[in-house]
């Protein structure tokens, strides 16, 4: 399976475009590289890059992109409101898919060595790659910044991982690091005033706020038995902050990073500013997202937003996208656009020819043509998908049911249920064309020698396999929608009752469908052993299947009579 990880490079540089160019250009050049998402701000004069591949090539473009900003970038002129140590302040790598931690910390620690020695840049590891845990901490290696380096670099415990013992004075030096996915999210006040929006910042962030004896900001702090400052802790766990003031917009923001979206989402960020922000006499008014996010960030804050409305949580991920893009105002300073901005469409978008971007006609031209993908594989999928679809609508409707207000997350969690077997369902119309397209594919090998004839006939039969494993798994997710059809028959909207039978008898079409595909995969199969394995899964499934459809087209007569 094929290794992604992603690297994330800020760049002390965020006004000249030409410049910005260039360095993309050379992360541009590297095959096996995507460059995803350029993100320059003027106020901060800092950009940040998000790229994706192997982990050989995104060192090897992280390196060339090193190198170019150390070319054409002078720390000795720059000015942002941005932190900053380095032409290329930061880069960390984090790992997307197939791709360990022990591999993402060896990238790290490659490309830092590059750096130190070729480019006689130092070089600091961080997060998970750090040797020396107690310089982990981004915010504690970058303290005193470029300015205050010239002078901390020399002390002995500041000593670099890679590079010389002195600050390069034009490139200054750099972070590079393994950590977890960080979401770089600014949060819009109603204020141009820094002070306040720090104080937004102190409440909400982990660090907090010291304590003084006053209670506020010019007091005098409150110390120790140690003499050390007491701190009252913030709102969020891992959540940095500060508040600053963004010229190119006019107001002031609280900027953070949060380093561990599943304990602190995004959606939680946002409302716990508008807590803090609110007892403050200051208002909220919108977000931005700095470079790229997961697709669940914004899929778990549209159930997130839906749930407070008490509504069904049963959206389509586009649906559920488009609620947390209104619901944060991600779209108030520039238009956030999700193919740009969420990793998994941005990869999509690179990806090729999918059956599942084209419209109802495209898709039956394509399959009504001389062309044997999509066949009888994808359509089964598909009519799967549609199956799981209907009953999610009628847990939908039953949701919002006037008077079945106590039932609303009973048909909710139906909902999202059908929403996942829908996708899943739909991911394998494409995946069972493209397994077809590799058995074409080791047909296509060579076959002039013994030896080539023998690895074409183990390709033909990987393939062959995988081709007849892939219409199984649609036996089985489809099967998954008979219980959420049974639940909507029994218990949805009685109004709905017609598109239960209809979802049923697409279920049980898929089914016998996709059990037709598995078996003229098999007919070919030399591995005997394998056969008889998944002939039996499709005697079983395609008898369960027989069951569960006679019970659910029973409850249906009964209503419709």
């Amino acid at each position: 399976m094929q290794k992604l990880i992603e690297c994330v490079p800020n760049f002390s540089e965020g006004r000249e475009l030409d410049v910005i160019r260039q360095i993309t250009g050379t992360i541009e050049s590297v095959d096996g590289v995507s460059l995803l998402d350029v993100d320059p701000g003027a106020s901060t004069n800092r950009t940040v890059v998000t790229f994706v591949g192997g982990p050989e090539a995104t060192v090897e473009a992280a390196f060339r992109a090193i190198q170019k900003a150390a070319e054409l970038i002078d720390m000795r002129k720059h000015k942002g409101a941005h932190p900053r140590m380095g032409a290329t302040d930061v880069c960390p790598f984090i790992p997307v898919s197939n791709v360990s931690w022990e591999e993402a910390i060896a990238c790290a620690k490659q490309l830092g060595r590059r750096v130190g020695e070729e480019l006689n840049i130092p070089v600091y590891l961080y997060e998970k790659a750090a040797k020396d845990k107690s310089r982990a901490n981004l915010s504690v290696i970058r303290a005193g910044e470029y300015e205050g380096f010239f002078e901390k670099i020399r002390q002995r415990e500041w000593k670099p991982d890679f590079g010389p013992a002195a600050l390069n004075e034009k490139s200054g030096a750099t972070v590079i690091g393994a950590r977890d996915f960080l979401v770089a999210y600014n949060v819009n006040l109603n204020t141009k005033a820094v002070r306040r929006a720090n104080s937004v910042a102190f409440d909400v962030r982990e660090q907090g706020r010291v304590k003084t004896e006053d209670d506020t900001p010019s007091g005098k702090p409150v110390v120790d038995a140690n003499g050390e400052a007491v701190r009252i802790p913030g709102m969020l766990k891992h959540v940095k902050a500060i508040g600053w003031f963004v010229k190119e917009y006019g107001i002031a923001q609280v900027s953070m990073n949060l380093t561990n979206i599943e304990e602190t989402p995004l959606h939680v960020a946002f409302d716990t500013c508008v807590e803090a922000a609110s007892k403050r006499g200051l208002r909220v008014t919108g977000s931005e997202i700095v470079g790229m996010v997961p697709k669940k960030c914004l899929v778990d804050a549209g159930r997130y937003f839906l749930r407070k409305q008490k509504w069904s949580e049963g959206a389509s991920e586009e649906e559920l996208i488009d609620m947390a893009v209104r619901s944060m105002g991600l779209s108030e300073l520039k238009p956030f656009d999700p193919k740009e901005k969420v990793i998994e469409f941005k990869i999509e978008s690179d990806s090729g020819k999918s059956l599942l971007k084209m419209n109802l006609r495209e898709f039956c031209n394509e399959t009504l043509s001389d062309s044997p993908a999509p066949g009888g594989g994808s359509v089964a999928a598909l009519m799967g998908a549609l199956g799981a679809s209907l009953g999610g609508m009628v847990a939908n409707l039953s949701a919002g049911k006037r008077g079945w207000d106590d039932k609303i997350k009973y048909f909710s969690d139906w909902a999202v249920k059908a929403q996942q077997l829908k996708d899943e369902l739909l991911a394998l119309v494409d995946e069972d064309t493209a397994a077809f397209n590799k058995v074409m594919d080791a047909f296509g090998l060579p076959k002039e020698s013994a030896e080539e004839k023998s690895a074409r006939s183990a390709a033909v039969e990987q393939a062959t396999k995988y081709a007849a494993e892939i219409p199984l798994k649609v036996m089985e997710m489809a099967s998954r929608s008979y219980e959420l059809l049974s639940e909507m028959a029994e218990k949805g909207n009685p109004a709905s009752i017609s598109d239960v039978g209809v979802g049923a008898l697409a279920t049980r079409a898929c089914i016998g469908g996709a059990a037709l595909n598995v078996r003229i995969n098999l007919a070919g199969l030399k591995d005997e052993k394998f056969k008889s394995a998944l002939q039996e899964k499709v005697r079983k499934i395609s008898a369960e299947s027989e069951s569960e459809f006679k019970k659910i087209d029973q409850i249906v007569e009964s209503k419709m009579a």
